[in-house]
Formats: structure tokens, C-alpha cells, sequence
């Protein structure tokens, strides 16, 4: 019923289409027209049809593709087949600042090996978490084949949290799968080796090379790995290949297949066989089955448990004797093993066998139970009689190797690596049902949700190895191709090609994209690696540079379209760390930083702190900017880092330029400095006016600071007096200079006393209702601050007053926020952009959050006198 349902809306869809053809034709023909220029049939059209997606409409589905060599993943959207987005994660990647910021570098030194950097991965098999056996869109997992490595992606907003090192395996490809409530992943080894740090001859290959699968404990709410808790099955020096867990009425139990039951060790360079000989001469090889539930009991006792680099590992005879370890022969050179949605049947097929084969789970238990074994191997390992664990086999075609099923009872879908094809068949009834050809070799394929307890239908992915002829030549290496088959009928239909210049791309998982809620930005002042507020979270107006000793550190700030502080000195030799926050709220307004020859980089999304660090041992000035084009201003977003050597006199450019003036310009420089430093000296005057009238010296942290701004203002008697001693002689050259002096100091006094006089204020206010503290909160937070400074005009007007400046001002003023666009043409809004040269941004406040602005801009007019 379901399928017949499928095919008259897949011939409803055909119809229309057609239809819709036939009236183009008729009309301009302008459909017809691109038909035949381009040979396109009306079949072609239908395809593109289903793909797809006017502007602004969304995949249904999300793939999530492993980037092979490149260490990353691979997101695009299913059916468009549109890249969407890369995840850095095993490797560093530039646009997102990965391995480049400090916050991103701590996540990658995660995944150095006995102290080794190891700057390049091969990302193999994604799985996404599961509640229940399905797809619950929180974690994604993924494993690095050349390292054995697992690595944590938060889905809620797609970056790398976590990477641990298998500490005694040397390689795997059996990775990753989540078990069905994500408490567990499984990692299986691939060539097996000695399980310690020690060199051991290929002669002790039975003896001291060994094979494994380690379990992961897995924290699902936290999405972390909990290395302590976790621990390894030992397993002969067989080579593990590709697990799934059991689910459902097998949960509990793990699955593994293998090759080189043969335990061959190769030798070609001294005469021997090469390993593909060698490895492949018994007709069956071994799947291991474990219940990795008990064995989680049992490595709690010490005595179940060898330590190995620090982990635990539980050994074969332990495993053996407590019933939790078999094995069963399966066809040779098997790739695949996949565990059904119901958890009976265990599907598994064998590369250098046509057979697919599918076991039953409770015949694997009534065999355990009964001890009915056909004998152990060398390493006393029960083996399960084939036969009696099978349901079946059937015969698919050449080089089988990956399957993925179908909501349909029993459907199944396997890709046939030498035949490119992909095989429909029914794993209960055993026969063959359809097949599609592909372009060329098929590795892995990816239903929709398939591999869960709730697959999907609709899609099927073939992850092609080759591409020969299928796009233009680029060179000869060819990109690898990833084409979407429809199965929504009763034969599989091919929809359309999508190149993969990534590789090798080799496996990929996908889930509804309704089940994915990821964020649009990030809590004000996040570090987003580990979801805490950043030590260097800083707000609008808390921008500053703190040196001690050779360290400086630069809190800054990044809005639409400036980056606070816009000049930063320091000494050749010192150590710079720059923490920056995005203030922004708006979506998707990202900011990008640099500071040019530094080789550093960093992505700040809204809300976001990223930190760069590096030691200033160019001299030098060298601008930095913001990476990501963000406004029309963007090119003004931008500031300079100069470095000077402490040990070296600079000929000042003004001093050399002094020393050509006459002595009538001397003197009008004169004039102009003394008169800047009088602007200045008021400023401070007014501080200090301010400070005193309103007792500072009942607050011992508004004490402090103001004792450190007289401190400056205390140097700058001395500095007068050789200035005027300089004037007495008629030298206004070393008048300017030591004047220039003087402003310097004023400069060091003001800035300190502002901030003395901006902290006593909220002391001396009125105090804030609670409406009005939140309202200042989401005012700092939400990025107004960035340009609205009260008490001053900065990039933005003064809003100091702002509510009587219109009628019904709250109203309006609220209005504003909440949607600045429809008031760009009001004369007074239009008159402040034009003198400000900057447009109001959206930035998405909540009603609530306006409504505790107002509240906030209410007190700030209450105590505007302190302002």
C-alpha cells in the first residue's frame, strides 16, 4: 500500500510537470526552446525538477560527508545536492579561524599523538547520536583512519568540540558508531599491532600484535567522550574492519567483521607473496561478536582489566570466559557489516564474494546459549557454526560491499563496488528486486536515516569512487562523485551528479533537517569550543591594552564597521594576546581577523570571543582588518599594530619636520599643541570636578583608579617647567616637544579618570529597577554600545535624552530598535545617517529585551546630570 501510495505521487509529480512542459511550449516555448538547445528529455526535466529548490527554499535532508585526506566533513543539503558547509575538524582550517585562534588550537592539540603534532587527517565514517535508535540531531562523531582518533561535532552550531587519541591502537577504520542511546561509541582497529609503545618484531605478529574494538562511554547530554570510563576489547591480530551496534532486541551487543583471518604479514621485499595474496586465501574470514554490556561490567574490576598507556583493556580470556566474545565465519574479505531497524538481522557482504549474508540474531543467541559451537580459534575463541547463524544468503553481483534499508519490511539497498551498481533486494525473502547503474565504483551509499531504527525512503546516495567522464577535465585528479538516486517507485531512478572535489569523501550519514535546531549566535561573550563565557569576554567601552612586563593583552571589540582599539603599541619581543567579541545580534554577521605577516586568523560569529596570540618579532607597522566583508564600511574596519624595538632611538618624523620650520611656524605649532593640551587639561578638570563633588573617595576601587590617573597628571609640572624654560631661551622646537610630552601624560590621565568617573557613576545613580538592569544588559550585549556611548557622541548620536527627542518617545524609540529600516527616510533618522555615514542594524531584539531598553534609557535621562 505504502509503495503504491509512493508511485502515483511520484506519477502525479511526472504529470504535472509534463504538463507544465506542454504549456511552456505552447505559450513562448521557452521551455521547449532550452530543451532542445540543450538535447534535454522530458525525463532530464523531470529530474532537475526534484532537485531542485527555488531561492530561499530548504533540503528536506542534511548529509554529513566525510572529507577524507582533508581531515574535515562535508555538509550538503539532499535532494539540491548543494555544498553548504565545510566542519574543520581533524586539520586547520583558514576561513573559520581553525587551528589558528587559540580557542580552535586547544581543541587540535586534543589529538597530538605521544606529544606529536599531527596536522592532517583522514576523516572516515560520520554517525550522528541517536535517542532510541534514531537520529535525535544533537552530536556528530567522525574517526581520522590515519590516526586513530575520534573527534565530537555539537550540531548545534557545527563545530568541533572534542578529539581523544586511541591510546593503544595504531591505526583503525572501524569507526565510529553510536550505540542506540549514544552511551557508548564503538572503534574498531583496522592492521593490528602491538598494543604498547614498544618495537616488536613481525616474527611475534600471533604472539604481540593484537587487534581491538574500544568503547567509548559517551555522555549524550554533555556530548563529551569520557576517556576513564572507558575501555578496549582485546581481539586476535585479525584485521578488524567496519562495526555496527545492535539495537533494539540486539542491543547490547557489538558487531565487527574482519579480513586476514589468515594472519599474514606480507614480505614482498624479501621474495614473499604481497598481502593481497596472502591475506586472501581462506574462503571465510571472522565476525566478532561481543556484548559489550557485559563486558562495561566487568572492566570495573581491576582484575578483569589490563592497563595499557593508561587505559583499560579487557584481554580474550577474559572476554571468552564470561561468555561476551565469539565468532562466526563470514564470506572473505567482507567490508560492510549493517544491523537491520528491528536489531534481528546482521547483514554482511563480502568483497571477493557475490553472496550477500544475512544472520539472525536469536539464532546467534540460541547457538550461544546452548553452547553449540563448531570449535574455537587459535586464540580459544568460540566459533559459531555459519550455517546455523545464517537466515540466508543471496547472490547480488560483483564486489558487494555496503547496505542501507528501506521503511519497507525487508528492503534493502547494497552497493556493488565492480559492477557500479546499486542492488535493491529483500533480506527476509531473499530475492532481488532492482538495480541502477552508477558512475564508477561505488564505495559506501547513504539512504535517508537508513542506518537507524526509522529510515526514511525517498533517497539513496551512491559515493562513487571514480568520475572518468562525468564533469569537465580538471587535471587528472578527477574530483569523486556523489549522484542522488530517487527509490520513491518501483524502479530507482538517477537524479543527478554532484562533484566532490574533497577526497576521498568515503562515507556519509544524513538526518532530517527538521531535527537540527542549531544556533544563530552565540551567548554575548562565548567561547564557543567550550560553551563557557570567554575570560575575555568584553563589552563596549571595557575595550582597554594591559601590559605586564613583555605580555599585552588587547581586549577589543568588533561591530559594524570597527574594530576597538584601532591602534596598538607595543615592543618588538613582547607576547600579544588579542581577545576579540563580536558584538553584533544580527544573523549571520560575522566578523574575520588578521593582523598581516602574523599568520593568525580567527572567525568571531555574533557573540562570540576568539583570542590570537603570537609574539611580536617583526618590527614594524602592520594593519589589521576584518577578513569577512561585513558592510559598506568594510574596508574602514580595520586598525594597525606597531612594533618598536625598546632598544633602539627613533629620529621622530615630527621632530625632523620641526627642524625645517621657520620660527614663525615653530611658533604657531607651539601655539596649536599648548592649545590642545589647554582642550585636553579641561576635560580632565571637568573629571575631576565630577569625582570630587560626588566624594570618590568613599569607594576604594574608584580610589585607586584616580590615584593612578594623578600619578600621570603628577609628571606633567616637571614637563611645563622645561617647556617653558625652552620658550624663555626661544627654542620652540624643544618647546613643541616637550609640550607633545605633556599631552601624552593628559591622554594617560584622562583615560583613567574616564573610567574612575564611569564607575562612580553607577555608584552614585539612582538605583536601577530590575527592568532597567536587564535593559542595560541587553544594551551592552546586544550591541548598541558599539556605537552608542551615553553621556557622548561616538560612532552613533548621544542617547543620553533620546526619549524626548520625538513624540510619544518610548514608542518610537522602541519601534526603531525593532525595526530600523522603516524609519530610514524620517528627516531626523535620515539626517543622522547622513552625518554619521552609518545605518541603524537589526539586531533582532526580543520584545522583552526593548521593552527593559526603554526602561534602562529612562534611568539613564533620570541621571543624565552624571552623565
Amino acid at each position: 500500500m505504502e509503495r503504491g501510495f509512493k508511485l502515483l505521487s511520484s506519477l502525479v509529480l511526472s504529470s504535472t510537470l509534463l504538463t507544465t512542459a506542454s504549456i511552456a511550449a505552447g505559450g513562448d516555448g521557452a521551455l521547449d526552446k532550452v530543451m532542445k538547445a540543450r538535447g534535454l528529455s522530458e525525463a532530464d526535466v523531470v529530474r532537475a525538477a526534484k532537485t531542485y529548490n527555488p531561492t530561499g527554499v530548504h533540503d528536506k535532508y542534511l548529509a554529513f560527508s566525510s572529507g577524507g585526506q582533508s581531515g574535515q566533513v562535508l555538509v550538503y543539503g539532499v535532494p539540491s545536492m548543494r555544498l553548504l558547509k565545510y566542519i574543520a575538524v581533524f586539520t586547520p582550517e583558514p576561513w573559520q579561524g581553525y587551528g589558528f585562534d587559540e580557542e580552535s588550537k586547544k581543541v587540535l592539540d586534543q589529538g597530538k599523538i605521544r606529544g606529536k603534532d599531527i596536522t592532517w587527517g583522514d576523516t572516515h565514517h560520520p554517525a550522528l547520536s541517536e535517542t532510541d535508535a534514531k537520529a535525535d540531531g544533537k552530536w556528530l562523531i567522525i574517526n581520522d583512519k590515519a590516526n586513530p582518533r575520534i573527534a565530537v561535532i555539537d550540531l548545534s552550531d557545527f563545530e568541533t568540540k572534542q578529539i581523544v587519541v586511541n591510546p593503544v591502537f595504531k591505526s583503525e577504520h572501524g569507526g565510529s558508531f553510536f550505540t542506540q542511546d549514544s552511551e557508548w561509541i564503538i572503534e574498531a582497529a583496522q592492521y593490528a599491532a602491538p598494543f604498547d609503545n614498544n618495537y616488536h618484531p613481525i616474527e611475534d605478529y600471533k604472539e604481540s600484535y593484537r587487534g581491538g574494538v574500544t568503547m567509548w562511554k559517551f555522555d549524550p547530554k554533555h556530548g563529551r567522550i569520557q576517556e576513564k570510563d572507558s575501555y578496549t576489547i582485546e581481539l586476535p591480530p585479525y584485521m578488524q574492519d567496519l562495526s555496527d551496534a545492535g539495537k533494539k532486541v540486539s542491543h547490547g551487543w557489538g558487531f565487527t567483521n574482519s579480513f586476514n583471518s589468515e594472519m599474514y604479514t606480507g614480505g614482498i621485499e624479501v621474495g614473499m607473496p604481497p598481502n593481497e595474496a596472502g591475506m586472501s586465501r581462506n574462503d571465510t574470514d571472522y565476525l566478532h561478536v561481543y556484548n559489550w554490556k557485559k563486558l562495561a561490567e566487568l572492566a570495573k574490576d581491576p582484575k578483569n582489566v589490563k592497563v595499557i598507556n593508561g587505559h583499560r583493556v579487557v584481554p580474550m580470556d577474559i572476554a571468552v570466559k564470561n561468555d561476551a566474545l565469539f565468532l562466526i565465519p563470514e564470506p572473505k574479505s567482507p567490508h560492510g557489516v549493517d544491523v537491520d531497524p528491528t536489531g534481528e538481522y546482521i547483514v554482511v557482504c563480502g568483497k571477493l564474494d557475490t553472496h550477500a549474508s544475512v544472520y539472525s540474531f536469536s539464532k546467534i543467541q540460541t547457538l550461544i546459549k546452548n553452547k553449540d559451537y563448531a570449535g574455537t580459534d587459535p586464540y580459544g575463541i568460540p566459533i559459531l557454526d555459519m550455517k546455523k547463524a545464517l537466515h540466508g544468503q543471496l547472490e547480488l553481483g560483483l564486489g558487494p560491499l555496503h547496505n542501507q534499508y528501506s521503511p519497507i519490511d525487508g528492503e534493502i539497498y547494497t552497493s556493488l563496488y565492480v559492477d557500479s551498481q546499486v542492488v535493491k533486494w529483500n533480506f527476509k525473502t531473499l530475492k532481488v528486486l532492482d538495480r541502477v547503474n552508477v558512475h564508477y565504483n561505488i564505495g559506501h551509499l547513504a539512504g535517508m536515516e537508513s542506518n537507524t531504527a526509522d529510515p526514511q525512503g525517498e533517497y539513496i546516495i551512491a559515493l562513487n569512487k571514480l568520475s572518468i567522464d562525468r564533469f569537465n577535465n580538471v587535471g587528472p585528479l578527477h574530483p569523486q562523485n556523489h549522484q542522488l538516486i530517487d527509490i520513491s517507485g518501483n524502479k530507482m531512478d538517477l537524479l543527478v551528479d554532484m562533484p566532490i572535489p574533497l577526497g576521498e569523501p568515503h562515507d556519509v550519514v544524513t538526518i532530517r533537517a527538521s531535527k537540527l535546531h542549531p544556533k544563530v549566535r552565540y551567548e554575548m561573550g562565548t567561547n564557543s569550543r567550550t560553551e563557557q563565557i570567554s575570560e575575555g569576554k568584553t563589552l563596549a567601552g571595557q575595550e582597554r591594552i594591559e601590559r605586564k612586563g613583555n605580555d599585552v593583552k588587547v581586549y577589543a571589540t568588533l561591530v559594524r564597521s570597527h574594530i576597538n582599539p584601532e591602534r596598538i603599541t607595543v615592543n618588538k619581543g613582547d607576547n600579544v594576546t588579542i581577545y576579540m567579541t563580536n558584538l553584533e545580534r544580527a544573523e549571520d554577521e560575522t566578523h574575520g581577523f588578521t593582523v598581516d605577516n602574523y599568520n593568525v586568523h580567527a572567525s568571531v560569529e555574533p557573540g562570540k570571543v576568539a583570542t590570537v596570540k603570537f609574539k611580536a618579532d617583526l618590527e614594524g607597522v602592520f594593519p589589521y582588518y576584518c577578513t569577512e566583508f561585513c558592510s559598506a564600511l568594510h574596508l574602514e574596519m580595520m586598525g594597525y599594530l606597531m612594533v618598536k624595538d625598546p632598544n633602539k632611538k627613533y629620529e621622530s618624523a615630527q621632530k625632523l619636520k620641526m627642524a625645517t620650520m621657520s620660527k614663525e611656524q615653530l611658533n604657531a605649532e607651539y601655539d596649536k599643541t599648548v592649545a590642545v593640551n589647554k582642550a585636553t587639561d579641561d576635560v580632565i578638570q571637568s573629571v575631576v570636578k565630577f569625582l570630587k563633588e560626588n566624594h570618590f573617595e568613599k569607594h576604594e576601587v574608584v580610589k585607586n583608579l584616580v590615584t593612578d590617573a594623578l600619578d600621570q597628571y603628577g609628571k606633567i609640572p616637571e614637563q611645563k617647567k622645561l617647556s617653558d624654560a625652552a620658550i624663555k631661551e626661544g627654542d620652540f622646537e624643544k618647546a613643541v616637544l616637550f609640550e607633545n610630552m605633556i599631552w601624552q601624560y593628559m591622554v594617560k590621565t584622562a583615560d583613567v579618570g574616564i573610567r574612575a568617573k564611569d564607575l562612580l557613576v553607577k555608584f552614585v545613580a539612582t538605583k536601577q529597577s530590575p527592568e532597567a538592569a536587564r535593559g542595560e544588559v541587553a544594551f551592552n550585549e546586544g550591541g548598541c554600545s558599539g556605537c552608542h556611548v551615553i553621556g557622548k557622541v561616538s560612532s552613533g548620536p548621544d542617547l543620553t535624552g533620546v526619549l524626548g527627542r520625538h513624540e510619544n518617545g518610548a514608542k518610537w524609540v522602541a519601534d526603531f530598535i525593532k525595526n530600523p529600516k522603516e524609519k530610514f527616510e524620517d528627516p531626523y533618522v535620515k539626517a543622522m545617517i547622513d552625518y554619521f555615514n552609518l545605518r541603524m542594524p537589526d539586531q533582532n531584539m526580543k520584545d522583552e529585551e526593548v521593552k527593559n531598553i526603554i526602561e534602562y534609557l529612562k534611568w539613564v535621562d533620570s541621571n543624565a546630570n552624571l552623565f
